[in-house]
């Protein structure tokens, strides 16, 4: 008959308590960190972290140097960084995205490694700081911060028609909406039957977080020498 320590169970099921938190958070906020590879990250940690310390006690001989019991939980902080790289180097719309769940994944390890070594309390508190990290704190902040906080970053690609100095005009009409350029670019587009030689400018701004895209984009319409608007929030 097989005997189970009760202690591997423990650390087991609070393994899976806290990868499901952190897979939960992740999944409502429709990140590539879902509640599956949350809890696979978290279980695998802690089981190996288990194996790692009860392996340096079973095979110790009397008389020599002990093995070191935390050796395998120190390859999964080295080699849980491949699965965090792949999430940052994913690029949308000029952004880098992703940094929060990498770290998110790399806590996932963590957590798993603290339960597997016995530290419940430690793990569950670090998990509940980690939560009220990221969805408490930041909203918080926001609205008690600088008004910078409070602004959202979008992409605009304006075509104008191509006039002398009209693209400063432009310009001009956008900072009086309180639309802040962070980043522009300006080419030539060649003449088409339709609209003749036009500019296309492409911009990064920052504009207020409660204003809506669709309200820029009739404001920005508005403005003369403007053939045609594009816009897009970046994440």
């Amino acid at each position: 008959m097989f005997f189970v320590d009760t202690s591997i169970l423990l650390k087991l099921g609070a393994s899976t308590i806290l990868g499901l938190v952190i897979g939960l958070e992740r999944e409502l906020q429709k990140k590539p960190l879902g509640l599956k590879t949350s809890l696979v990250i978290c279980v695998s940690s802690c089981i190996l972290t288990i194996v790692s310390i009860e392996a340096s006690n079973h095979y110790a001989v009397p008389y020599q140097k002990p093995m070191d019991p935390l050796r395998l939980a120190a390859q999964i902080v080295s080699g849980i960084g491949f699965l965090g790289a792949g999430v940052i180097l994913h690029k949308q719309n000029d952004v880098i995205i992703g940094l929060t769940t990498a770290a998110m994944i790399w806590a996932a390890s963590g957590l798993g490694i603290a339960a597997g070594a016995g530290f419940y309390l430690e793990a569950f508190v670090a998990v509940f700081l980690i939560i009220v990290s990221v969805e408490l704190l930041p909203p918080i902040i926001k609205r008690i911060g600088p008004k910078s906080l409070r602004e959202q970053e979008i992409k605009l690609e304006l075509t104008l028609s191509k006039e002398d100095n009209r693209v400063l005009e432009v310009m001009e009409a956008l900072k009086e909406r309180h639309i802040k350029i962070k980043y522009i670019k300006i080419r030539d587009v060649s003449a088409s039957s339709e609209r003749g030689e036009t500019h296309q400018v492409n911009l990064i701004v920052h504009v207020d977080g409660e204003r809506y895209n669709a309200d820029i984009y009739h404001e920005i319409k508005q403005i003369p020498y403007i053939v045609s608007v594009q816009i897009e929030t970046l994440l």
